[in-house]
């Protein structure tokens, strides 16, 4: 049977779906008040390995406004989660880092979805990840290169 749609569309359908359905289960396991939004800067800064980053960069980075990551980072910076400091490079930037109790609720948002991994397993293998994994992050890699 022919597809109404390009293939291309088929598959960011399918992964539009997936990122939603993955990012309610994640949430559903976060600990007491972290959101996606804050796992995904911890995540951001952990994954990079990064010491230092203005809230410029994250926004473009994680694809959202300014005053999005704005609030966000304020929200982590009450809880902890963040230190937010002048640049002593530019007076009027500011640099954010992952606390110690970023990294430690990092560890702990990790640990906590340890229960979904029996469920994931259920409907792909390790073999099936394994064997998709390389095409998505070729795709990743070449979006991310398209936006700059």
């Amino acid at each position: 049977m022919m597809s109404k749609h390009p293939l291309v569309f088929e598959v960011f359908t399918e992964i539009a779906i997936i990122n939603q359905l993955s990012t309610a289960m994640l949430q559903s396991v976060m600990p007491e008040r972290i959101t996606q939004a804050q796992f995904t800067v911890l995540s951001h800064f952990v994954r990079r390995e990064i010491e230092a980053e203005s809230p410029a960069n994250l926004a473009s980075a994680l694809q959202v406004t300014r005053p999005t990551i704005t609030s966000t980072l304020a929200r982590m910076e009450r809880d902890e989660l963040v230190n937010i400091a002048p640049d002593l490079r530019d007076g009027r930037a500011k640099l954010v880092s992952v606390t110690a109790k970023g990294r430690s609720t990092y560890a702990a948002c990790i640990a906590a979805t340890a229960p979904l991994i029996p469920m994931i397993s259920s409907v792909a293998t390790d073999r099936d990840l394994a064997s998709i994994l390389p095409t998505l992050r070729r795709m990743r890699a070449g979006l991310d290169a398209l936006r700059d």
